[in-house]
Parts: C-alpha cells; sequence; structure tokens
C-alpha cells in the first residue's frame, strides 16, 4: 500500500451550495443504490474508491450520486451514452442560480423559473439537478431519438420531473431554438454542454492524454470512461463553430430568453466567441469560471434585453 495522501475533507473549489464538497460517503451511495457496491475495492491508498477508468463503475457512482442526493426514484442510461460527472454539471447549475439572482437579494426559485436544457441527452442530469435543488421547470431537446427516449423514460419515472420537465425533439441538427421554442414562449435561461472536439479523432486523442496524465503511462487505446455519441463528443469545427451558430440563431429568439449560457470547454474558443457576441450586439456578456480538481471550466452568458426590458422581465416573471 502507497503512502496515504492528505486529502481535503471539503473540496473548496466547488460551489459552496453543491451537496458534493465532501469526498464520497461509499456506504450512503451503496444504501440508495445497492449494485453501486460490487464496483467499491480500498484503492492504493487503502481508501474505498471505485476504478474511474471503468464505464461501469462511472455509471454505477453517477446514478448512486442522483438517488443519493437528488431524490429520485429512477435514473438509468443506455450503454455507450454520456455519462457526465455530476459534481461538475451541478456547479454549472448552482452558477445559474447566481446569474439569475444578479444582485437581487434571493435567487429565483419555483417552477415559473424556466430554462432550456440544449442537447439534454440520455441522462436528463440538468433538469434532475435544477428542479432538485431551486424547483426550476425545463425543456430538455435533443436531437438522438434513443436519447429522447431515455430522458422521457427518467422523467416519466420520477415524480417531481413529470409536471416540471419537457423533453421535445429537434428535427434539425443544426437548429437550437427553431422548433424548440414556440412563438411567444420564454425561457429564463438555457443551458448546453456542447461536443468539445472537432472529430472522432480529436476525441480519441484527448481521451489517451488524459488516461495517460492520470495513469502515468500511455494507454493501449482510448477508454472513453464517461462514455459519449458522436452527437455528445464531437462535431463539426468543434465547440467553437458549435458556439458561434447558436449564437447567431439566438440573436433571433432575444426577447424570449433572459440569460443565453454555454460551456466553454477550451479557453483559446473565448476570444473568437467574444467577437461573435460582439458582432450579433449582445448588450451584456459574462464569463464565470468553475474548478473541478485540477480542471478549470467555464461557461459564457450572454443576453439581448436591454437593461430597461431586464428590469420588466424581472417584475413580471420572478
Amino acid at each position: 500500500m502507497q503512502e496515504k495522501k492528505p486529502h481535503p475533507k471539503v473540496k473548496s473549489e466547488l460551489h459552496p451550495r453543491s451537496q458534493h464538497r465532501e469526498r464520497y460517503n461509499f456506504k450512503k451511495l451503496i444504501k440508495s443504490s445497492p449494485k453501486l457496491a460490487a464496483y467499491v475495492a480500498p484503492n492504493k491508498y487503502g481508501d474505498e474508491s471505485i476504478d474511474f477508468f471503468n464505464p461501469a463503475a462511472v455509471k454505477e457512482l453517477n446514478k448512486a450520486l442522483l438517488l443519493h442526493h437528488y431524490d429520485l426514484e429512477y435514473w438509468d442510461i443506455p450503454e455507450h451514452y454520456l455519462c457526465p460527472p455530476i459534481p461538475g454539471r451541478a456547479d454549472y447549475i448552482h452558477n445559474i442560480a447566481d446569474l439569475l439572482k444578479g444582485n437581487s437579494p434571493e435567487i429565483p426559485q419555483g417552477n415559473h423559473i424556466r430554462g432550456l436544457d440544449i442537447g439534454v441527452g440520455a441522462n436528463c442530469i440538468y433538469p434532475i439537478i435544477g428542479q432538485h435543488e431551486y424547483g426550476w421547470s425545463f425543456i430538455g431537446s435533443d436531437t438522438d431519438e434513443k436519447a429522447i427516449s431515455s430522458a422521457k423514460e427518467i422523467e416519466q419515472r420520477n415524480y417531481n420531473l413529470k409536471s416540471t420537465v419537457e423533453i421535445r425533439r429537434q428535427e434539425k441538427s443544426n437548429d437550437f431554438f427553431h422548433n424548440i421554442l414556440k412563438p411567444e414562449e420564454k425561457v429564463d435561461f438555457t443551458i448546453c454542454n456542447p461536443p468539445f472536439h472537432a472529430s472522432l479523432d480529436d476525441a480519441q486523442k484527448a481521451s489517451l492524454k488524459k488516461l495517460k496524465n492520470l495513469k502515468g503511462k500511455r494507454p493501449s487505446k482510448a477508454l472513453l470512461n464517461f462514455g459519449g455519441q458522436q452527437n455528445e463528443l464531437w462535431t463539426k469545427g468543434g465547440e467553437a463553430r458549435f458556439v458561434k451558430d447558436m449564437i447567431y440563431e439566438s440573436k433571433q429568439f432575444g426577447k424570449q430568453c433572459y440569460w443565453f449560457t454555454s460551456l466553454i470547454s477550451k479557453e483559446v474558443t473565448l476570444k473568437p466567441t467574444y467577437k461573435v457576441l460582439q458582432k450579433v450586439n449582445a448588450t451584456e456578456v459574462k464569463t464565470t469560471e468553475m474548478g473541478q480538481g485540477n480542471k478549470i471550466s467555464r461557461f459564457i452568458a450572454w443576453t439581448f434585453l436591454t437593461e430597461q426590458e431586464q428590469k420588466d422581465w424581472i417584475a413580471t416573471r420572478w
């Protein structure tokens, strides 16, 4: 057994309201989801853990976290679909709450606050967390039929999601808001986890690099431990092109949403994104950094509402 590294009790880099700031309590997680027990064993330091390079173990851990922390009765995803790390997704939601709060004394809560999750995926993570933590309602959109079916099953089999989450199929793969937002329909924010890479080859190279950094040796193949389909992991032009296209289309829906937002994985994407936002005359742009372990992520937020329109929005909707 190797010498044990000191671990802080609280993960201070996570959002203060996150339920994931303390180390995993595997006894409680296994009680919520007994199948996790098969994957929990002492690591080289003698601590209980799972093999984070085993997709099945990662899926069971995420399932246990969702069942334990977010009052779910059911959660599952089809094989090979994206199973994202829950703490990072929760941080995005909590920071959206801070964005909506602005200079107000309280965070707007309740199902009259509505978000649009672009690319809800088979996992339905953002609506699950946002509904539980703040009582928000959601529209979840996706182009993938199997992902839509999975998200709908999660919504239907959890009583607290039935009346607050609506899953809609995006028929056109190049559209974001068309065919999803109905005329005059309003949402208070959009949320999106874009495909990061420009190709399958790029995705596999990035996965190999990640595994090499974590294991200290070059692995023989790229193991995507969080899974993912093509539309979840890569797209032509990568995230920069994806976000650019989203911004241009968002302009057409500028009066139907307060804050448009998107995760930005790569820091180099920020500069061209700011230029696009300037071109479309966004009235306000904000960038929020988030930390998970050694990794820094961020999301960008923009609005087309004038200062007076923002005040009117808050007065009439919140």
